[in-house]
């Protein structure tokens, strides 16, 4: 790409808006350029578990785009993006994107970067898990979507929240191949951190 880097940023009503949240604040540290779509639901969620108002997380992002607005750039294969990480991902908005219905503009973004085959990260909020999440999960992996749960990394040996909250965002962000500066990695900042690795076996 040789205009700017852009990530498209979904949140879904899923708990854990912190997620989505801090996800914009790290693109903006990194100078990427953020397109936001929350659900309804996302803006309830928001308040309840944060107090901010959803015109607060709006200022975070480059671009806020209405969940109705299905005509927007990020509807369309042809406006280019790095990705897009929905953050967090409820099991209704991964549903949907399984069986292909774009209702709003959330799941047709994410329907999109399936079809032309670009990184779609969806950090799923949910458990337990029924047969019915179970199924919806491989078909949106096996349509090349990663499901990726914030599950806590305890090897960081965290000290807060933020911490969990950074370490996941910061893995999402890997698997679009942006480096965001915010994990922890074994072998490199925890762990056996300098290990000299055994010669192979002589032949």
């Amino acid at each position: 790409m040789t205009e700017r880097a852009r990530i498209i940023v979904g949140i879904s009503g899923a708990s854990g808006a912190i997620y989505g949240i801090r996800l914009l604040e790290v693109l903006q540290h990194l100078g990427i350029e953020s397109h936001l779509v929350m659900t309804r639901a996302a803006e309830l969620t928001i308040v309840q578990e944060t107090g901010l108002k959803p015109a607060d997380v709006a200022a975070k992002a480059s671009v806020r785009h209405a969940i109705g607005n299905v005509g927007a750039s990020i509807a369309s294969g042809s406006f280019r993006t790095l990705g897009m990480i929905v953050a967090p991902c409820s099991i209704r908005s991964l549903s949907e994107i399984a069986a292909g219905v774009t209702g709003t503009l959330l799941t047709r973004a994410a329907d999109v970067q399936l079809k032309e085959r670009r990184r779609l990260v969806l950090m799923l909020r949910e458990t337990p898990f029924h047969l019915g999440h179970i199924r919806s999960m491989a078909a949106v992996t096996e349509m090349g979507a990663i499901v990726a749960p914030p599950v806590p990394a305890f090897y960081i040996r965290p000290r807060s929240i933020d911490d969990l909250v950074d370490h996941a965002v910061g893995r999402a962000l890997d698997l679009l191949g942006v480096d965001s500066g915010l994990v922890r990695r074994w072998g490199e900042d925890v762990g056996p951190v300098g290990a000299v690795r055994e010669p192979p076996p002589e032949a």
